[in-house]
């Protein structure tokens, strides 16, 4: 897949130096790690299970991401505005699903079983500014790319770039960066529109990603690219 340049700010700010000390930064950066990723002029938006089973802490697996979500209605917003295309996922399950064994992962992740299809669990934050013209992706595991159409329907939309935000960071965000970048898509996460249930976790996984997958950007870095994209028409 072909990626026009747009040249990226420096410095990143993604991978904070020292945050497993001096010999990991030196271990990372002997193995060519880290280096920041091509930015297209096409860019999809990509949200990443903000629903309220992970949004809200009424549910058991979840936690209060209000901030996230604030961060992200104020991303896709900006998408909009630059008439990039915003693409919504939801994991659910069906009763049979749930409640079976044929979804291996739920063996491990027993918890997940609650999020049935039409419940509240798996509904999109209402916060959460969606449109009819969006993209929902319905799935099944981890990363939004596995077993789903998102490949060929960024592919159909003609996108470059992937900016990937949602939750949880150590999860469902990370697993679609790494197959985001996999399916050919540089990849951008804008660190406030990505939460998770633990710090510790949170902040390995946006490690891993800077390291690895994509760049971990501010909010303000990423709203700075949006505006800054050539004019387009809209995308369906």
């Amino acid at each position: 897949m072909t990626t026009t340049e747009h040249a990226p700010p420096a410095p990143r700010d993604g991978q904070q130096p020292g945050r497993y000390g001096r010999e990991t930064d030196a271990t990372y950066e002997r193995a060519g790690f880290g280096a920041a990723v091509r930015r297209g002029t096409r860019p999809v938006l990509v949200v990443v299970d903000l629903t309220r089973g992970f949004t809200e802490d009424s549910f058991p697996s979840g936690a209060d991401l209000t901030e996230v979500v604030g961060a992200t209605t104020e991303l896709t917003e900006a998408a909009r505005a630059a008439r990039v295309p915003v693409v919504w996922t939801a994991i659910s399950y069906t009763p049979a699903e749930a409640e079976g064994r044929s979804v291996t992962w739920l063996d491990k992740a027993p918890g997940m079983r609650a999020l049935l299809e039409g419940s509240d669990a798996v509904a999109l934050d209402p916060r959460l500014p969606r449109r009819p013209e969006d993209h929902l992706v319905v799935k099944k595991g981890a990363s939004a790319f596995f077993g789903t159409s998102l490949a060929a329907t960024l592919t159909g939309l003609g996108c470059d770039t992937a900016l990937v935000c949602g939750a949880t960071t150590s999860g469902c965000v990370r697993a679609t960066a790494v197959d985001a970048v996999q399916s050919g898509f540089p990849v951008l996460v804008p660190r406030e529109c990505a939460g998770d249930r633990a710090q510790g976790p949170h902040d390995a996984a946006l490690f891993d990603i800077q390291a690895k997958y994509g760049d971990v950007v501010a909010l303000s870095d990423a709203l700075a690219y949006l505006s800054g994209l050539p004019a387009r028409e809209a995308v369906r």
